[in-house]
Formats: structure tokens, sequence, C-alpha cells
């Protein structure tokens, strides 16, 4: 063969020399992932060969011990990926470098069935990563030849990415792929080894091909021979079977993987085989991170495919309302867009992430179950997340539901322990709802009038005071069958519960003081809706509800804290007509008396259930003439 025939320049695929400029330019948000790229390309190449080599021994030419070399020399500033896998003829390196879209692995596994397939469940399918050489240098050199041929049939590619490259047939006595990267001016930084190890750590560590750097020499070490060293120390402990594992190492995984110092309240491992191959090893930790409600905040899922990091935030492997959940997802085979940094809509994903969600609810209800105090540490910590569940999730919103933890009428303490299926055990047998009141705080749930009749005729009700609540309510309708009913809103209803005396008591009061109801409203005016007999206080002297589908009350103050401008709905004026300041109300004969005493106790109403006043100034004023009148 003529050095003509031997070298040639040749130019890049019509569109090649665009899709490089943007892989240069835009394509990889973060530079050191060019590393990441070929350790991936070098182990994958590794792997090739070991499945070949099942076949054809002869193909480890006496050198079975697979590796990955990586060489710096800062003065030359060039970066060297070294590998003793399957190698490239010329051919291939025609075929393969030369067209942007191809790694060739996709080739590979197309070519393969049966107990062969299932044999290369470590080879790698990785789209352009080669070219991601080309984000930190303006040169670079490949010198590769296939396992199986001859020294004499080496091949060696360069080029600058801008358009063509050069290849020529070289002497190449040692099998596999020699990449060197001659570094910009701008990216000298890659140049250190100590650089280069921090990233191997971060995204290749549990690659299961070693990988090697020279060893770091001092004094009297610096005249002898360089000696190789393994740098990447993990080993990928989520493909181990699970009765190999102990807790301790569990636990040293989880920290390490999460920089906690911590240990984690629990987790769970699982293989899943068949159609869709993956491995999952997820945990919950004991303690919520500071930006668990930040709008910007990462889930903790770490996506490897076939043990090569591929991003750090996998949110489509978790939904939103479990983004606590730390881990690792390894999967054979996902679909990753051409810079492989980004999920692509696919059923597979789609059953990951089922399986994820349905996993980690299972934990949790054997915790609840299980392990009680550590399930109210979970609750603690991550309780106002899981809240956002029904609404997020329709398909699990019934086992999400019965892991909610609420505070209750019956139920003492300052942390909420009472679950929907406690509420249910205790109900009446005639009872036909499930009751809750949504305030801004436990203190002002616990003493609101709306829980009078509630408490006289013993009806447990869910006391619910977290933001999240009035979003929960909204989605979480019923639950085992029976609705959820705020006692807040509409006429009240008890059902079977009800006292019909007590019913028809009201409706003939009502009727026998309509006069009363209607000056009080006009006095009001637009501030209430309607003014009507109670029967739901026995204390209080008066108490604001909504309409059965109006926005809460308090739904309306959180939308206006959170900056959104939510009309308040006008509240309906629930009259006691057994209290004496009722009964004094209804005595009075001078209108502006009436109408400031009318106006103090739908003030009085408002403040009691958390509401905030417009004119606070005229409360007080009213406040203060009501108090000299009865001291005179």
């Amino acid at each position: 063969m003529t050095e003509a025939a031997q070298k040639e320049t040749r130019e890049f695929q019509a569109e090649v020399s665009q899709v490089l400029n943007l892989v240069i330019r835009s394509l990889y948000s973060n530079k050191e992932i060019f590393l990441r790229e070929l350790i991936s390309n070098a182990s994958d190449a590794a792997e090739k060969l070991r499945f070949e080599a099942l076949g054809n021994d002869s193909l480890y030419e006496d050198d079975p011990n697979l590796r990955i070399r990586i060489e710096v020399d800062k003065e030359a500033r060039t970066v060297t990926i070294d590998d003793n896998g399957i190698g490239m003829s010329r051919d291939e390196v025609v075929e393969l470098i030369g067209s942007i879209a191809s790694s060739g692995t996709r080739q590979f596994l197309e070519q393969l069935s049966g107990d062969q397939a299932k044999d290369s469940a470590l080879i790698g399918q990785f789209g352009v990563g080669f070219y991601s050489a080309f984000i930190v240098a303006d040169k670079v050199t490949l010198e590769t030849r296939r396992a199986g041929l001859p020294a004499s049939e080496g091949v060696r590619w360069e080029s600058t990415g801008e358009g063509s490259y050069t290849i020529e047939t070289i002497e190449k006595p040692r099998r596999g792929t020699r990449i060197t990267l001659h570094l910009r001016d701008e990216d000298t930084e890659f140049a250190d080894p100590w650089r280069l190890r921090g990233i191997i750590a971060k995204f290749s560590d549990h690659v299961a091909i070693p990988i090697e750097m020279r060893k770091e020499q001092t004094g009297e070490e610096k005249d002898k021979a360089p000696e190789w060293e393994q740098v990447n120390k993990g080993t990928a402990l989520w493909m181990r079977n699970k009765s190999e594992i102990s807790d301790e190492e569990y636990i040293d995984f989880y920290k390490y993987l999460t920089h906690d110092f911590e240990e984690p309240l629990a987790w769970t491992h699982n293989r899943v085989e068949g159609k869709q191959e993956y491995t999952s090893l997820l945990y919950i930790p004991k303690h919520a991170p500071f930006d668990l409600w930040d709008r910007e905040q990462k889930h903790g899922v770490k996506l490897y495919v076939r043990r090569v990091f591929i991003m750090d935030e996998a949110d489509k492997l978790m939904p939103h309302y479990l983004r606590f959940v730390k881990g690792v997802v390894d999967s054979d085979d996902l679909p990753l867009n051409v810079s492989r940094e980004l999920l692509q809509s696919d059923r597979r994903i789609d059953s990951i992430r089922s399986a994820n969600t349905k996993r980690i609810l299972n934990l949790l209800e054997k915790l609840a179950k299980d392990e009680p105090e550590k399930y109210a540490t979970f609750w603690k910590e991550f309780g106002k997340v899981l809240k956002e569940g029904p609404a997020e999730d329709f398909a699990n919103r019934e086992k999400i539901a019965s892991l909610l933890r609420f505070h209750s009428t019956k139920a003492e303490g300052d942390e909420p322990t009472v679950s929907l299926d406690q509420y249910l055990e205790r109900m009446p047998e005639k009872q036909e709802k499930i009751y809750y009141l949504t305030a801004d705080s436990l203190a002002a749930a616990r003493n609101s009038p709306h829980l009078e009749v509630f408490k006289k005729k013993d009806i447990e009700v869910l006391l619910l005071v977290d933001r999240v609540d009035e979003w929960l309510v909204s989605h979480l309708t019923e639950y085992q069958g029976k609705p959820l009913q705020s006692v807040a809103k509409g006429e009240l209803d008890l059902g079977e519960l009800e006292d019909k005396e007590d019913k028809e008591k009201a409706e003939k009061a009502a009727e026998e003081h309509k006069d009363l109801l209607e000056r009080i409203k006009q006095a009001l005016g637009d501030a209430a809706k309607d003014v009507r007999v109670s029967t739901r206080l026995t204390e209080s002297p008066a108490c604001l509800v909504v309409d059965q589908y109006d926005m809460s009350q308090n739904l309306a103050r959180v939308l206006k804290q959170l900056g959104q401008d939510a009309p308040m709905p006008k509240p309906i004026l629930e009259l006691n007509l057994e209290h004496p300041l009722i009964q004094r109300l209804e005595k009075e004969q001078d209108e502006e008396q009436f109408t400031e005493l009318a106006q103090l106790i739908f003030d009085q109403a408002l403040l009691a259930e958390g509401g905030q006043l417009e004119d606070p100034a005229s409360f007080v004023h009213r406040l203060n003439r009501l108090i000299l009148e009865m001291g005179g």
C-alpha cells in the first residue's frame, strides 16, 4: 500500500460540521463532561472485547487485564485516554468517527440475540460522545487497532473539528484505542492530574473497568519507574445482589452519594429484569434539605446507564412530591438526547417512574405500620411535601391519602398523628362524612366556633393547619368512599347524626327572627353575602361560613400571602340566637347603635376564624364604646 493510499484527508459528512460546532459551543452545559464521555466509550470498547472474546479467546492477545489509562502532559497541554478494548479497523473509523450520529454500539447490539443479548448487559449505547473531546481540545488525535488484526493495520485519525479529518494506516503493537486531546488555551485546567481525578470520582467512579492514572511521585520516588494506580474506587453497590450487601454498606453508600452526615431513614433496592432492565436503589433521608421548598430545587435521583453517570437530578424518574428521595437508577438502555444530559419522553421512562413511585409509597407504608417512630420522623420532615401527592398523582391518590397525618379534635399534642384510617375506625356507624377544618394555626383551629356543635355531639374533626392543606382538600375530595366535608362551608348537614328537633327548632327560630336577620344584613351592607341562624354554635355569638362551592376564607388568605390577587369570597354570617349578645342586639332600637354592634359581631367572627380586619381602628373604637356603655 502506497503512502498516498495510507494517508488521506476526508470531509466529514454534510451535516457533521454544523453538529460539531453545536457540540463545541452549546451542546454540553459543563465542559468536564468530555472525560465522562471518553471514559464511557473506552468502557464500552472493553466490554465489547470481553463479549467477543467469549467465542475467540485469542482476541485478548496475551493481555487479558482490561483497563483504561489517562495520561497528562502539562508542558505539551495534552490529555490522553488509552484503553485496551476492542479497538477499530480503518473502515470502522471512517464509518463510526466520520459519522456524527453513530458510536457503533447500536449496530453491535442489533446483531445480538438470545443468551448473547443477555450476556452483553454491560455494553453501552451512547450517541456522539467522542465529539465531546472538541469542547476542550482544538485538535484530537485518535490511534486505534482492532483486536485480532495485525499490528501493521493500526489507524491514526486526526482533526481540528472544522469540517475535515486525516486518516492513515500506522503500526500499532497494542490493540485498543488511544485518544490524545490537544487542549485549548482556555482549557489548560484539564492538564492537571488532580482535576481529572476529581472528574473521574464525580462521573465515572462506578465504571466496572479499572481507570488508571500515574501514581504521584515525590522525593526519592521521582527516580523510580512510574507506577499506575486505579482511580475509580466505586464498586457500583447497586448492581450487587441484595443478600450480599450489609446495612452498614447501604448506609456508607448513602453518605457517599448524598454527602449527608446522618444515616438514611430507610431504603429500597430492586432489580427489574425482562423486557426492560434496570436497577434502583432509593433512600429516604432523615432530614429535609434547606432548599426543599425552593422552586428551583432539583430531584435527588442520579441516573446511570450501564454504571456510567449521566445526570444528577433525573426529575423524570420521580414525581415532584417525592423530590426528597435520594438514590440511583441504573438502566441498560434509556433514550437520552444527543448530549446525554436530558432524558427524552418515552414509555420506558414512565414505567420506571411509576415503579419508583410505588416502591417509595410501599416503603413508607411499611415504615408507618412497623416503625411508627421512624414514620413520625419522616412526617415531621416531609409530610407537607407528601400532601402535594393527591393533586399530582391521581393513580396513587388513595395510597398517598392513607399515609397522611393530621391534627384532630380527639388527639392532643403539637404533632399531627391521626391517619384517615384511624378517623374512619372511630367514626360513629351513622356518620357519612369525614369532617375537617382548615385554619392558619393549630390554636385558631382548636378554638374555632365552627367546632362547637361537633364537640357537643362528640364528632371528630380533622384540623388542617398547613398552607398546602387547602390545595390537598381541593383534590382529595373523598377517601374510602367517604366524602371530605369542611365544617366551615355550606349549611351544616350531619346526616343521620343530626337531631331533628334541633333542626326544626332552628328553622322555626329563623322564621320568628326574620326581621332581625334582615336588619343585620342591611347593617352589614356588602360585607356579608347572607345572615342566617346557625346550627353549629353552642357558645359563640356568631361565625362566618362560605357557600359549599366557594373558595374558603383561609385559602383566599393563603393565596394573598403568596402574592396572588385572589378575590375574598363574601362570607355568610351565622348567628347563635341564644347568645346574650345577639339577644341584646335584637332589643336595640337605636339604628346607629344597632349597626355598630352588628359590625362588631361580624368583626369578632372574622377574627375568630383567623381573618384580618380591613379597619382595625374602627373595631377598637366600637369595642371601647361598648365597654364604656356597659360600665355606665
